[in-house]
């Protein structure tokens, strides 16, 4: 005789799934009431505890007929409990769902399989716990019924955790993202920075399946649509933009998106929708369509890959650093190609101090050079033998050097040598044998060197693969002059700065200025080797040239940095997201550039402190900070600085303080240094330095009433 709660769940069971049949039934025409509708909106509250109970009774019933469980009465009777329990709990969840399918926003074919996977294993259980007690049900039937009601009941689980949370969500954490991942040169704004944000964060209930608010976030043409509450956005007014201002509200507030419980935007991906609906929101430019020091492009940078290149795999190993640093002197620099790379380039400048000797000095990591420039220096035949033993180059620079073609030939034996440069080297029709010898180059240099079209068409011929660099050809356009370059190896000096500027274009005249003015080709003043500077300054510069434009004006900034500490340390620390290689950050004098996200940048949203020490006192008169100002990013000039010095950390004293303005809205991306002077130098062994956040970023900004970010990345003392 049956229990008589036994019997009424069993009674229960069987009307449950008859009311499922005809929910099934009524289909589309199903209308569920209000007050019904939370019961529905408990779906996914309740689904865990069939899963958990219909696994387990479907693993016993699997095992019911082994010889050591078939006599057992309390393994079968528990059995039979447990799937009754998880066939009732199965049929309600069913039930649940549903009522909440009929809400607006869900619909697609992921609903629909859901759906029919849901209801088989609703169906599925209670069949089993039917016929399980029959004469006619054998060992086959009993794994036959768990087998299949498991595996609905796994499909159905993960059809609803694509419904709920956005398709992968399961497997995207371990899948390789980088396979994804698009280089920055390939990359439009839209689809592989702006995208996959809304897919991560917004489609889970904003797609094809589930419109929440009768909004879609799959495609450009359903964005512009917007939902049920109007557009999403207004193009190039965030202040207006419905997106901007749900992501912005409290985590408490219901219309706060995402949902309280689903993963966040984080600042950055708020940051980049900002900036996006700021650019008017296009949807086919490209990231490397925008300014360099875009906010959006420097930002949509940390998401992308580096722009592909063809770097060569080296099957070399690294050279000793030792050695890289004892060649490095004031007429040779010795670099790596790219970081973590054994490959080496190597620079050699001054004419007067150049002989064979600089070469063969460079023995020690012959092997690791791939690149060689000798540009202007008075290289020799007899040279070119030293050079050959460089068995790795791939890159040769002899522009304007005493080489002959009849030398050449000795760069015959370098198999790996792919771009020669010729310019300015005097060569006859006779030496085209030699460059046609050295059958591993691509690519040559050979412009104002004597050839004739015959001599290139024949290096052509014989090399169809060659590319020939033969310089400036008049069409009758006006060109513009590249834009000055700097040759120091580093814009930071001790002492006095002797400034190196050049330009490839040969009797380009360098004007330059020091006051912040632009400069001209009349006023300014034309460069000319040996100007030194003693104190930090900003350089303007820009070429000129009869029958050229002028070249574009750039900007070097050079900093003067008398003293280092001994040691340095954190009083307060920095985000853990930008804490650079600890306090030392802010004094390897290695400036952190234009991408904050690099690791040679330390910040803060509070107060950032360091402290250091001077094993003998020093007579400080002033401290700069170089600082960025990046408003897009909610990056800040930092609201005010203090500089505290004395004998010891016991005894310092305030020694000057700065405070900077209110931020403007249209103001600039920049790295900048920012100076504390004293009023009369102070003799100290340590110093206190104390960068100060903005407390609220001004109302213009989305971030309004957040601190603001503080970034520094070097300090600079006298």
């Amino acid at each position: 005789m049956k229990s008589s709660h036994k019997g009424f769940a069993e009674g229960t069971l069987f009307a449950l799934n008859i009311f499922i049949v005809v929910l099934l039934i009524a289909g589309n025409s199903l209308v569920v009431p209000r007050w019904l509708q939370p019961v529905g909106r408990m779906h996914p509250l309740i689904l865990h505890f069939p899963i958990v109970i219909l696994m387990l009774a479907m693993v016993m019933e699997f095992f019911r007929y082994r010889e050591e469980f078939v006599n057992e009465k309390l393994y079968q009777t528990f059995t039979s409990y447990l799937l009754l329990l998880g066939a009732l709990l199965s049929s309600i969840t069913v039930i649940m769902g549903l009522f909440l399918s009929r809400e607006p926003g869900y619909e697609g074919d992921t609903l629909q399989w859901h759906k029919w996977f849901g209801v088989s294993v609703a169906f599925t259980g209670y069949g089993v716990y039917l016929i399980r007690h029959t004469s006619k049900y054998t060992v086959r039937l009993a794994k036959a019924g768990a087998v299949i009601t498991v595996f609905c009941l796994i499909v159905a689980g993960h059809l609803g955790g694509n419904l709920t949370h956005g398709q992968d969500f399961v497997l995207g954490p371990v899948m390789d993202q980088s396979k994804n991942a698009v280089p920055i040169d390939q990359a439009l704004v839209y689809n592989d920075v702006i995208r996959p944000i809304f897919e991560v964060k917004c489609q889970s209930c904003h797609n094809a399946d589930k419109m929440k608010g009768g909004l879609m976030l799959t495609d450009s043409a359903a964005i512009m649509k917007g939902g049920k509450n109007g557009k999403l956005f207004v193009a190039g007014d965030p202040a207006m933009s419905l997106l901007l201002q749900r992501v912005h509200l409290p985590e408490t507030e219901k219309k706060h998106m995402p949902p309280t419980g689903k993963t966040q935007l984080t600042d950055d991906e708020k940051m980049l929708l900002y900036l996006w609906i700021k650019s008017k929101a296009g949807f086919n430019k490209k990231v490397t369509d925008l300014p360099a020091n875009d906010s959006l492009r420097m930002i949509a940078a940390t998401h992308l890959k580096p722009a592909e290149s063809a770097e060569e795999v080296y099957d070399f190993s690294a050279a000793n650093e030792k050695d890289i640093q004892k060649l490095n002197n004031n007429y040779r620099a010795v670099y790596p190609l790219a970081n973590e790379s054994p490959a080496l380039a190597v620079n050699i400048y001054n004419k007067s101090t150049y002989n064979v000797k600089v070469l063969d000095e460079l023995s020690a990591i012959r092997k690791q050079v791939v690149s060689l420039d000798l540009n202007k220096m008075p290289v020799k035949d007899a040279d070119l033998k030293t050079i050959a033993k460089f068995e790795n180059l791939r890159r040769l620079n002899l522009n304007f050097s005493d080489v002959t073609g009849k030398g050449l030939k000795e760069l015959a034996g370098l198999k790996y040598l792919k771009s020669i440069s010729l310019a300015g080297v005097k060569l006859t029709t006779a030496d085209v044998k030699q460059l046609i010898a050295i059958k591993s180059i691509n690519e040559l240099a050979v412009w104002d060197s004597g050839l004739n079209p015959a001599d290139l068409q024949s290096l052509q011929k014989q090399n169809p693969k060659l590319s020939l660099l033969t310089g400036f050809k008049d069409d009758g356009k006006v060109m513009k002059l590249t834009s000055p370059q700097l040759k120091n190896t580093s814009v930071i000096f001790n002492q006095s700065y002797a400034l190196q500027l050049s330009n490839p274009i040969k009797g380009a005249d360098i004007r330059y200025t020091t006051d912040g003015s632009a400069p001209d080709s009349i006023k300014a003043t034309s460069f000319k080797p040996g100007i030194v500077f003693t104190q930090s300054t900003v350089i303007k510069a820009r070429a000129f040239k009869a029958g050229w434009l002028g070249s574009d004006t750039v900007q070097f900034n050079v900093y003067k940095c008398a003293y280092t500490p001994d040691s340095i340390s954190f009083i307060t620390y920095p985000d853990n997201k930008y804490k650079g290689d600890g306090a030392k950050t802010i004094i390897d004098k290695e400036l952190g550039g234009g991408n904050f996200g690099n690791g040679k940048w330390i910040a803060s949203q509070k107060d950032l402190s360091v402290i250091m020490w001077f094993n003998k006192p020093i007579d400080l008169h002033s401290v700069s900070l170089n600082v960025m100002r990046n408003i897009g990013s909610q990056i800040f000039l930092p609201a005010g600085v203090e500089i505290w010095g004395g004998a010891d950390q016991n005894h310092l004293k305030l020694l000057s303080t700065v405070k900077t303005g209110t931020p403007n809205q249209a103001d600039p991306f920049a790295l900048m240094p920012l100076e504390c002077k004293l009023r009369s130098a102070q003799q100290v062994s340590c110093i206190k330095l104390v960068a100060q956040p903005l407390k609220s970023v001004p109302a213009w900004h989305p971030a309004k009433g957040k601190p603001g970010w503080v970034f520094l990345d070097e300090v600079f003392l006298n």
